[in-house]
């Protein structure tokens, strides 16, 4: 139990480490806990709450009005039920998944555990790739990687042109609305009403631990997108360790209200799998961390108390403003909520503080913050902190049944894993899963950790950036990009969202800096209501402040590795749709750099454009 004055008590888990040397100064980590017992497939545990709290919600999402649509245990494993046999006959198999194309929602996550349910993988695609793109390339890549048998879509008509581009011949198309009369088309609400059978049974009665779950697709910020094997034994063992790590979650079931796209492992393993493995209620976010998106969410957290909270920084970030503004908000946010959780980047100290603050003045007592780390080849639960975190980067300890390795790598340690949770590789890519594991089989992440002491294991590690992020100046010095955006958030804190650096081969760091403008807007209130973010980044206060705070950080330098020499505030926010952030609200620093090349030269062009502010090492 983590009971610390003025602290909320919360029950964590005992994530205790041994530590052993490799050869070639290789560090070897894991739990000194022993795994607890987990079940075969993610919907047994359905099954079981469906036994156990019949009545208990389970999901919820509000419908086209606005009320509140949901759906019991017992509720979602009947339709479960009937969406595997409707699934059953319809020749679908690895070789011919189910394809999800629409965002979360009720009818998507029935779908999801009826697919599984079946022993049929199923794969959910970032609704981006259908509706923000032109050429299709992403998604058409996709459905020739898995040769689906059938595709979901909510709305045929919002979907058609996508559809048109990629729909297999052979192919079948599900709905909600606005079916197509060009393909072989059911409603969803025709396939729920599906009577089923003992195929369903002999049929879920096969499934085993190796059976594949899902598909879920990386970013493809590098080049197209991967299909990452999802197996049963990956999200069971996952959830286990969850469980175990955050004790909590064996006292009471969890409430949840998250927005996390369920194409992404954070928000359709992680969080979607805490409620049903441990019998809780998952109420659909509609929202999204954005100024605007953030309304829908006070809206949900308005009318539902969660007892643990996820999200990005970004959405902690405009969540922030509401919080300071808004009691019933509060006071229905920190009504039993015992654990807030950010991943995906740094929490700025701004708004770290901001929480803290606003728990203690509604609930007299502050709420644990804590972070995880992990990526979707990783289920995606491999590190947390199970303590109050107090420096920033930290991602504590492996949990059980995880198996670490740290790499010495230039001048850092490369992390790699291996255990029961991590893929066992990539769908038809078979040279891709090859580079992927080195010749222990453990999963080379790409990510490098460091210790925050090394005489004290316990303590946890800190995250140590990318290790294909990191570069060199022209004077053979490492950059640790990593390091470096964690100073900017600390130093510009609120008015920074993120910094792209820049500099390889070059005489020194740049940075292309993301401006938060809900917060700089309040530094120009001169400016009109409908001002646009150009109007903002331009303000001659607003550019004042960021070179005060430029000057500030090239204060803390201690040489050209740490000194952000020129940077640039750009005019405007990072672009989903161009992938300059990913769904889950992180920055794509190479997709950036090759959108604005034009920026980053300018970074180092002589003479120097009046838009590069140019850092002082003095105040």
């Amino acid at each position: 139990m983590v009971a610390e004055p003025g602290l909320r008590p919360v029950r964590m888990g005992d994530t205790r480490v041994a530590v052993s040397k490799g050869e070639n100064g290789a560090i070897y980590i894991r739990s000194c806990e022993e795994p607890d017992e987990y079940p075969r497939a993610i919907t047994d545990r359905l099954d079981h709450w469906a036994e156990q709290a019949p009545d208990r919600l389970f999901l919820a999402d509000r419908d086209a009005k606005g009320a509140w649509q949901s759906r019991t245990y017992r509720e979602t494993r009947d339709q479960v039920r009937s969406i595997a046999q409707y699934l059953l006959t319809q020749n679908l198999s690895e070789e011919r998944p189910v394809l999800i194309l629409s965002g979360n929602s009720l009818e998507h996550g029935l779908l999801a555990l009826g697919a599984m349910y079946a022993g049929i993988p199923y794969a959910p695609v970032s609704p981006a790739y259908s509706l923000v793109s032109t050429d299709y390339a992403k998604l058409r890549h996709i459905v020739e990687l898995l040769q689906p048998g059938l595709i979901f879509v909510d709305n045929g008509a919002k979907y058609s042109k996508a559809l048109a581009a990629v729909m297999p011949a052979d192919a079948r198309l599900v709905v909600c609305e606005s079916p197509l009369s060009a393909y072989a088309c059911d409603r969803f609400e025709d396939v729920v009403k599906t009577v089923a059978t003992d195929i369903v049974d002999d049929a879920n009665a096969k499934i085993t631990e190796d059976t594949i779950a899902k598909f879920l697709f990386t970013s493809g910020s590098t080049g197209m997108p991967k299909a990452v094997i999802n197996t049963q034994r990956m999200l069971c063992f996952n959830q286990m360790m969850l469980r175990h790590t955050l004790a909590f979650l064996q006292d009471e079931p969890p409430v949840l209200v998250d927005w996390l796209p369920w194409n992404h492992t954070a928000g359709g393993n992680h969080n979607f799998g805490i409620a049903l493995y441990n019998g809780g209620s998952f109420y659909i976010d509609q929202g999204k961390p954005t100024p605007d998106g953030i309304v829908e969410t006070v809206r949900n957290l308005c009318e539902v108390s969660p007892t643990l909270y996820f999200n990005v920084p970004k959405g902690y970030e405009a969540l922030v403003h509401h919080l300071r503004d808004n009691q019933r908000l509060c006071t229905s946010f920190f009504a039993r909520l015992k654990l807030m959780q950010y991943a995906g980047a740094g929490l700025s100290q701004y708004v770290w503080d901001s929480l803290e603050e606003v728990a203690v003045d509604t609930v007299g007592e502050k709420v644990m913050i804590v972070t995880g780390y992990g990526s979707t080849e990783t289920a995606p639960f491999a590190f947390t902190t199970t303590w109050p975190v107090d420096q920033a980067g930290s991602v504590g300890l492996p949990a059980v049944g995880l198996e670490v390795k740290l790499v010495p790598n230039a001048e850092k340690q490369e992390l790699r894993l291996r255990g029961p949770s991590i893929t066992p590789g990539y769908w038809r890519q078979p040279d891709k899963t090859r580079e992927s594991f080195d010749e222990e089989g453990y999963y080379m992440i790409g990510d490098a950790l460091k210790f925050v002491d090394p005489d004290d294991i316990e303590r946890g590690f800190l995250f140590d950036g990318r290790v294909s992020e990191d570069f060199k100046l022209s004077t053979g010095t490492w950059v640790h990009v990593g390091s470096i955006r964690t100073a900017i958030a600390e130093t510009f804190a609120p008015y920074v969202r993120d910094a792209v650096l820049t500099g390889l081969n070059e005489n020194h760091i740049g940075a292309l800096l993301f401006a938060d403008f809900t917060a700089c807007r309040k530094l120009c209130r001169d400016l009109p209501a409908d001002a646009s973010e150009r109007d903002i980044a331009s303000h001659p206060l607003v550019r004042s402040v960021f070179q005060e705070r430029l000057n500030a950080l090239g204060a803390k330098a201690t040489g050209s590795a740490q000194f952000v020499a020129r940077a640039i505030l750009l005019e405007s926010s990072p672009d989903l749709d161009a992938h300059e952030v990913t769904d889950k609200g992180s920055i794509n620093q190479r997709a950036v750099q090759v959108r604005r090349a034009d920026k980053v030269a300018d970074l180092y062009r002589e003479p120097i454009p009046e838009s590069v502010m140019v850092a002082r090492k003095g105040n």
